[in-house]
């Protein structure tokens, strides 16, 4: 099938907050192709977006989906979500500030992408609590490597389609341990899995959101990370995140901001906070650090 976006789409930008790490083995780039593998109420599905009709900037004007297995047909149904169809800017004003003018101008094929899958984004998200980014990914593609499944069809190798809840809750402890999960982590997704059903119901972020924050070890950075993926929430933000708060302070007043110093700053764009933040990050706008970089430092709460 064709998917024609009612504006140029950057597949790219648009997509990237769905793969954990370049080696993740659930969603893969391969020169403008993007693979993504996951579970369907038909049955597990690969599905291959190939943006088309580029213009001068790259953005597509239709991207080609190919999709193979038992959820193909729920894999294509998903493409429009993926890519941002459903993403409205209705009350998004950049014009309140010139930096985000001008990254809504340089980066106008941003689309804030719907999976409508909780749990392949809650297990990620709870992995990335306290520890770097890079311990987070390894621990994702350890466990997928193990426990998911190979993916139907024509995908690069090593690709994998996360377990499904049954058998996220069959991983001994051990198996955690050898992922480089701690015990807090593992017991939190171990309690997230048991009431995944009720995850999965469709409901509205805020719901999804509220459900999320009472599992014990869920905390507004955690739901949020899930509900801008699951649901391409355009107001979420991430707190509790040691540099987001900085990099955004950076970008919009010039100076490193705390989490209560960006929300101040992000709330005349209440509504689509989340979508100036990610303007922020396609723009790879960074801030100065006052200290050598650490290595294996805790960058993010719960």
């Amino acid at each position: 099938m064709t998917f024609a976006p009612a504006q140029p789409l950057d597949v790219a930008l648009t997509l990237a907050p769905l793969r954990h790490g370049r080696a993740d083995p659930s969603v893969r780039q391969e020169g403008l192709c993007w693979w993504l593998v996951f579970r369907t109420p038909g049955g597990t599905a690969t599905l291959r977006l190939r943006p088309r009709q580029l213009d001068e900037r790259g953005h597509a004007h239709a991207v080609e989906a190919s999709a193979w297995g038992a959820g193909r047909s729920d894999a294509l149904a998903a493409v429009p979500g993926l890519l941002g169809a459903f993403d409205e800017h209705e009350g998004f004003d950049p014009g309140r500030h010139p930096v985000v003018r001008e990254l809504a101008r340089r980066h106008g094929g941003l689309r804030l992408a719907r999976t409508g899958r909780v749990l392949d984004a809650l297990v990620p998200a709870v992995l990335e609590q306290k520890v770097t980014g890079q311990e987070a990914r390894a621990s994702w593609r350890t466990l997928l490597s193990r426990h998911g499944e190979p993916a139907p069809g024509p995908a690069p190798e090593g690709m994998r389609v996360p377990p499904p809840a049954a058998v996220w809750r069959a991983v001994p402890s051990w198996e955690w341990h050898r992922a480089g999960v701690t015990p807090a982590r593992s017991a939190t997704i171990m309690r997230a899995v048991r009431v995944a059903e009720a995850l999965e119901v469709p409901r509205p972020a805020a719901e999804t959101m509220q459900l999320l924050r009472g599992i014990p070890g869920v905390g507004p950075w955690t739901a949020a990370e899930v509900v801008q993926r699951s649901h391409g929430h355009p107001d979420a933000v991430s707190v509790g995140d040691l540099h987001l708060c900085k990099r955004v302070g950076t970008a919009l007043a010039g100076r490193r901001l705390d989490d209560a110093g960006m929300l101040a700053l992000l709330e005349p764009w209440r509504g689509h906070r989340q979508r100036v933040v990610r303007l922020v990050e396609a723009a790879g706008i960074g801030y100065e650090r006052h200290a050598p970089r650490l290595e294996r430092v805790p960058h993010r709460r719960w």
